[in-house]
């Protein structure tokens, strides 16, 4: 049985009371449950008679004892007992309460998966590199953490379509191809240039992959090798988020916006909307009108326009290919953007703390025994994607950054996240996977199968009620992380399970030794095993990061 059923029970009970006239209150269409954290309380607790007290005009009490007593007769609660104010203490039938592994391995891979956003059409963006430079710690950080919130908001029932929005246009792409075209002839990196080794290495493949480039007059010269440069470092971005498991479904061009009149019709919607102006040539934005601190220019005066009008094309695109939510996900200097960013969805007629979000994340700060590295020197100052994968791999480097919210700065211990201990969070939870992977493969070694017979009711120890516990939360982590847009949570929800899984280990034998026959409480452990396997293989998918059968 699954808290979603025993949830459904507890709103069944309460609709049957409304029913049956004993309380005259609309029943509600879901309710909350919670594990609480002295067992001897039962196996979950509602609230749920304190908040239909008023409506009812009734003590708590009293409607808590009203639900219990038709809760009492739902299949699969073995009791029901009214606490303190009114809250519902609910105990499961050991049989009800075993049964849930055998609901885990049937659901198997989907087993965690909801439909708690399935209205939701969601836009996902994240890492949004500048393509002139290779892929960063900073950026890596939003690789891992925003594939993970991909993954999560599907579970959760979303259409996500993942963008990274290629920042093509302006001056930077200027600076690079000058950068580039310096360095192919040997000159000094020119005032606000890009260094590092890589743009000798860019311009040299430049020139090696377009003959005669060299030749070329300075402006056709610089054209040739930013546009050619640009191919070459979103290839090898492309290459480097693949190698690290994150494939986007959109690469968005910013030039194509204006290259598209994108930016001429977003100034139109916009007018439409009441809020653009002209004044002293230019045309503007009139953002203070949702709070800020001064308007904003999307033409100016000489008839170019700016990056905010970028900023509000690219938003009412999104709104236009039927995306009903648009996540950004930007790093730690960009909190000037969320303002503005909600100021043109208001602006667009949008409501904007429901059609757009702006995550900001914090910085990565890389240490090796105590001190902190820089491990770059193809980038200069910066650590590289690759960098990072060769000291701890992608494992290490997915868990570890998607463990912490993306609010806080965070530092990645090389030492720790490449240890084999169980001081190593990822380490530990691969490890728990693998040691079940193992138990199995010895289970057939014996010949001893899970079967297809399960009798749940023999799961009665209590460890293996709460390691049946703690799979049943799992869906919930999954919609919650989902929800709040906090992954992290799934990894130490993954933390916790594994200890729970090592505790039921050392105390319930699960394999027979010796001469021993195997029984059916040998087969229902199986079914268990089984189920926590499987969760943890899902959960750490949902971080993108594997589960092995050995280590």
């Amino acid at each position: 049985m699954t808290p979603a059923d025993v949830a459904s029970a507890v709103v069944a009970a309460i609709r049957a009371a409304v029913a049956a006239g004993e309380l005259p209150v609309d029943a509600p269409d879901a309710v909350t449950l919670e594990r609480p954290k002295n067992r001897e309380h039962g196996d979950y607790a509602s609230n749920v008679a304190l908040q239909l007290a008023k409506p009812a005009a009734r003590a708590p009490r009293e409607v808590g004892e009203i639900i219990a007593a038709r809760l009492r007769d739902q299949p699969g609660i073995d009791s029901v007992d009214v606490a303190g104010p009114g809250f519902l203490n609910i105990r499961l039938s050991q049989a009800a309460q075993g049964e849930l592994a055998r609901t885990i391995v049937a659901a198997g891979d989907d087993y965690g998966r909801t439909e708690t956003l399935a209205k939701e059409r969601i836009n996902l963006e994240f890492v949004s590199a500048n393509p002139t430079g290779p892929v960063h710690l900073g950026h890596t950080r939003w690789a891992a953490l925003g594939d993970a919130l991909r993954r999560l908001l599907q579970a959760a029932g979303a259409d996500v379509t993942s963008e990274h929005y290629v920042n093509d246009a302006g001056a930077q792409m200027q600076h690079f191809g000058a950068s580039l075209l310096a360095a192919a002839r040997g000159e000094p990196t020119p005032e606000s240039g890009y260094a590092g080794d890589y743009i000798a290495e860019v311009a040299a493949r430049v020139v090696e992959l377009t003959p005669g480039i060299l030749d070329l007059p300075d402006d056709e010269a610089l054209i040739a090798f930013r546009e050619q440069g640009l191919e070459l470092m979103l290839e090898a971005m492309k290459e480097s988020l693949a190698g690290f498991g994150v494939d986007f479904d959109v690469w968005f061009s910013e030039r194509s916006l204006h290259e598209s009149g994108a930016i001429e019709h977003a100034v139109e919607a916009l007018r439409a909307q009441g809020h653009v102006y002209e004044s002293d040539g230019a045309v503007w934005l009139r953002t203070t009108d949702f709070g800020d601190d001064k308007d904003r220019v999307l033409v100016r005066s000489n008839g170019e326009t700016t990056y905010f009008a970028a900023d509000a094309a690219y938003y009412i695109n999104k709104r236009e290919r039927g995306f009903n939510r648009c996540v950004y996900m930007l790093g730690a200097d960009h909190h000037g953007y969320v303002g503005r960013l909600k100021t043109i969805a208001a602006c667009a007629g949008d409501d904007p703390d429901v059609n757009i979000e702006v995550l900001i994340g914090q910085l990565v700060k890389l240490v090796r025994a105590g001190e902190e590295v820089r491990l770059s020197k193809r980038a200069g100052t910066i650590v590289t994607l690759e960098e990072l994968v060769e000291a701890v791999g992608v494992d290490a480097a997915r868990y570890t950054l998607a463990r912490y919210p993306a609010d806080s700065p965070m530092t990645l211990d090389i030492d720790l996240v490449t240890r084999k201990t169980n001081d190593n969070p990822v380490f530990y939870v691969q490890y728990a996977h693998a040691r079940i992977a193992s138990l199995l493969r010895n289970a057939a070694d014996l010949g001893i199968a899970r079967g297809d017979d399960l009798d749940p009711s023999l799961l009665a120890d209590e460890r293996e009620s709460d390691l049946l516990g703690a799979l049943g939360e799992f869906p919930r982590i999954v919609a919650g992380a989902a929800e709040l847009r906090e992954p992290h949570r799934v990894a130490r929800y993954l933390e916790s399970l594994a200890g729970t899984y090592h505790r039921f280990y050392d105390a319930c034998r699960v394999l027979p030794i010796g001469d021993e026959a195997a029984t059916d409480l040998t087969q229902a452990r199986l079914w268990l095993v089984e189920a926590t396997r499987i969760v943890l293989a899902n959960g750490l998918h949902l971080l993108g990061v594997s589960a092995p059968e050995r280590m």
